[in-house]
């Protein structure tokens, strides 16, 4: 096995759009991996390309040493045809890209947050050069397809059913970000062999740490109790239940802080509007991840949320890690997998998805918790015991390795 092997990463979205593949790949160049990342030009979550990107400028860059190959597609948009366009757009041009390409990479890691189609992009490559390929997936498919756009037909599902299989048929291993996602995997109609099936939760960034209380312009200085979301406002994140719950507490000193971007955020604000609560909302535009750990600080617990959907109750959303990680109480409408680790850890507390009445009395209990803090300090330790980096991102060194050396045993013995 070579000293340094080269990790070919497929990722439709990547630096400067907000995802933790942006963090694995730094890890892994300052491991002594050489790493190429595939991916497409930045527009997530907004629909439209960022500034300084477009189908001809920055479409080969380097980020933290790791080389950057930008493929060509359409914009997201706002609609459904935009983002069907959008997924198709990157696994054609990642079809031309492995058939010409001339990079030659040891093994491929496929990070797998909706499209599945993507995905298809490692499989061409891997089969093609005969090398391992690894499948990290955040989003199950076709199940989120049906939830996202409603659509049940088998005319339309099939199809992306019979992807997945092939998908995880070819992938050398498949790695999934919750013990229900697992269960998922290796169940489906045509099953997964459970031994190709690792959990692998995702870990917070280093940076992600109790941060001090310090001001900061963005947060009211005002003396409320301040209940802080961060990340995309989309449809899937369930945040529908928060100006109702608002409502329910006019006569209450609690502010909703908001911070984040996405396709139902205009939606959203006209709800407030609507209910007459938008001054109990503070709207924050997409912050650098940096600084959400000195926000967080500045607020008394963290909001997680998911639509009601039996997919979301086996997913453990990526910011339950970053919350912990800063020692924050949570406050959650959610149940299934957030609604275990929360249970496990002490941390926080939950009710049912949606239900604005439950989610007001949990608030007003965590408001006046004589243990608030203590909640915060066991999430810390949950999360040092289960999701730091250093322990995932060892574990998947050692995979990588094991991967690559029998790979190496197996072509010697042909």
């Amino acid at each position: 096995m070579k000293q340094k092997p080269h990790l070919l990463v497929i990722s439709q979205c990547f630096y400067p759009e907000n995802f933790r593949i942006n963090d694995m790949v730094a890890e892994w160049v300052q491991r002594g991996y050489r790493v190429t990342v595939v991916t497409g030009i930045p527009n997530y979550p907004e629909g439209r390309f960022y500034p300084g990107y477009s189908l001809f400028k920055r479409r080969r860059e380097t980020y933290r040493g790791a080389s950057v190959i930008r493929l060509p597609l359409v914009p997201r948009g706002r609609t459904l045809v935009g983002l069907i366009l959008n997924y198709l757009s990157f696994m054609v041009s990642g079809w031309f890209f492995t058939r010409f390409t001339r990079e030659k990479a040891d093994l491929v890691f496929s990070f797998e947050g909706s499209p599945m189609t993507q995905v298809k992009v490692g499989c061409w490559y891997a089969k093609k050069h005969r090398v391992p390929h690894f499948v990290y997936v955040q989003d199950l498919w076709p199940e989120n397809v049906e939830e996202i756009t409603g659509i049940h037909s088998r005319l339309l599902i099939g199809p992306i059913d019979r992807m997945v299989d092939k998908i995880y048929r070819q992938a050398d291993r498949i790695l999934v970000t919750s013990p229900s996602f697992a269960r998922a995997v290796i169940g489906r109609k045509h099953p997964v062999p459970a031994e190709k099936v690792f959990y692998w939760p995702q870990y917070a960034e280093d940076f992600y740490r109790p941060a001090p209380r310090q001001t900061d312009p963005l947060i009211p200085r005002e003396a409320s109790f301040k209940v802080i979301f961060t990340g995309t406002v989309g449809l899937a994140q369930g945040l529908q239940v928060l100006p109702e719950t608002a409502r329910l507490l006019k006569d209450e000193a609690v502010r909703f802080v908001v911070v984040g971007g996405g396709r139902y955020l205009p939606e959203f604000t006209r709800e407030t509007e609507r209910l007459g609560v938008r001054d109990r909302f503070t709207l924050i535009p997409p912050q650098p991840p940096e600084r959400i750990p000195g926000l967080l600080a500045l607020c008394d617990a963290a909001f997680i949320s998911f639509s009601e959907s039996a997919l979301f109750e086996k997913t453990i959303p990526a910011k339950l890690q970053s919350y912990m990680a800063c020692a924050m109480p949570v406050l959650a409408a959610a149940g299934g997998e957030t609604e275990r680790i929360l249970r496990e850890a002490g941390c926080g507390l939950t009710g049912p998805t949606g239900d604005a009445r439950s989610l007001r009395e949990n608030i007003l209990k965590m408001k006046n918790a004589p243990d608030r803090a203590e909640m915060g300090r066991r999430g810390r330790a949950y999360f040092e015991k289960h999701f730091t980096k250093k322990e995932r991102m060892d574990q998947m060194d050692a995979w990588i390795r094991e991967s690559l050396e029998n790979r190496a045993g197996s072509s010697h013995r042909r």
